[in-house]
Order: C-alpha cells, then structure tokens, then sequence
C-alpha cells in the first residue's frame, strides 16, 4: 500500500475514535458531582473503529484506479414530460426545457408564453414547447414532472395527479400542494429560481 493511503489509514483509524478516547474518554469528572458519559454516537463511532479501517485497506493503491462516482439521475424521470406552471413565465418555460435535457424527457407548456419568455426564445434559438394539452391528446399515459411548482391550484387541468411522478421546484409547501398516492421524485430546494435547481444539477453531472 502507498505512503499516502497508509497515512490516510492511520488518520481514519486515528481519527474520530482515537480523539473521543483521549480528548473525551469516559466517565471524566468535572466540577462537582457531573460525570461525563459517551453519548450513543461516540459509542457507535469507537465500535465501527475497526470496520472504518477495514474500508480503507481495501481501496485501491493508486487513486487513479478508483471507479468514478457521477450524480444519480432518477430513471423514474426518464421519458417524462416536464410542464411549468398556469400563466407560465421564463423560469417555468426554461426550466422545463433544462430538466427535458438532463433527465431525458420532453418539455411542454402549461399555458402560451409571455413576452419576456418568447423574446429570450428567439433570442437563444430554442424551439417553443408544445402544449401539454397536445402531448396528452397524442399519449395520454405519459408521466409527468411537475417543474417550478407544486400546487394543484397552479397546475393544468389536463395533468391528472396520478400520472405525476416527479417535482422540481424552489417555491414552498402550502395548502394545495398536490398529493400523491404513491412516491415519487422530489427537489425542492430554497433557491432563487427552479432553472438554478437544474443549472447546478447539469454542473454537478
């Protein structure tokens, strides 16, 4: 084994077991009658001491060798039809587009375009969805991702709740947020816009 996985052996086995047992240890008196007892997480990290050394041993010598490790994307997704909101502006309409790209899917529209999202269509050269009126006529046991919202109130009429198998969206959980009755896939995350969810989600690819 290198000189640079043997150190890093040493350090996970001299890690975080070693430093409860010399900075912590057990039963250490403080002032007064308090004794200091090893809570349930020290307890499972010193017993897992060996098995966390044993992991180490078994990577690969050489750091070029080891198998690399890319994001999980959700096959669930795949295929699926990707639709913003009602009265649909240029992070629903973007963002279907990009989760489309990533995940394998189809874009769609809920709702025509504003102004704002048809200048920066033309500007960029990206073909407008279709409805997702259109794409239901044309298959209508197709899956559906919900992107740039969550609520039952903002979404289109046309989508039946069972055929929602994903979310991607930055806004919050409220009153109407749709119900499923089965799992499915979800992003929420407390950002700026759903098309950043997807940008950072193509970065990390």
């Amino acid at each position: 084994m290198s000189s640079r996985w043997s150190t890093l052996s040493t350090r996970v086995q001299a890690g975080g077991a070693e430093a409860l047992r010399l900075a912590v240890g057990e039963g250490k008196q403080y002032e007064g009658d308090i004794v200091r007892k090893r809570t349930e997480v020290e307890k499972v990290v010193i017993e897992k001491e060996k098995a966390a050394g044993d992991i180490v041993h078994a990577l690969p010598e050489d750091s070029e060798t080891q198998p690399e490790v890319k994001l999980y994307l959700p096959n669930i997704l795949k295929d699926a039809v990707f639709v913003g909101h009602l009265v649909t502006d240029l992070d629903s309409v973007a963002g279907a587009i990009g989760a489309a790209e990533l995940y394998g899917g189809i874009p769609a529209l809920a709702s025509e375009v504003n102004s704002e999202t048809a200048f920066a269509l033309e500007k960029f050269g990206v073909e407008k969805p279709r409805t997702i009126e259109d794409i239901l006529k044309e298959n209508p046991e197709v899956d559906i991702c919900l992107v740039d919202h969550q609520q039952t109130s903002q979404m289109n009429p046309s989508i039946h709740q069972d055929k929602v198998v994903g979310i991607i969206d930055h806004h919050a959980l409220q009153s109407k947020t749709i119900v499923t009755d089965k799992p499915i896939y979800i992003d929420i995350r407390p950002w700026g816009s759903m098309s950043t969810i997807i940008a950072h989600t193509f970065g990390r690819y």
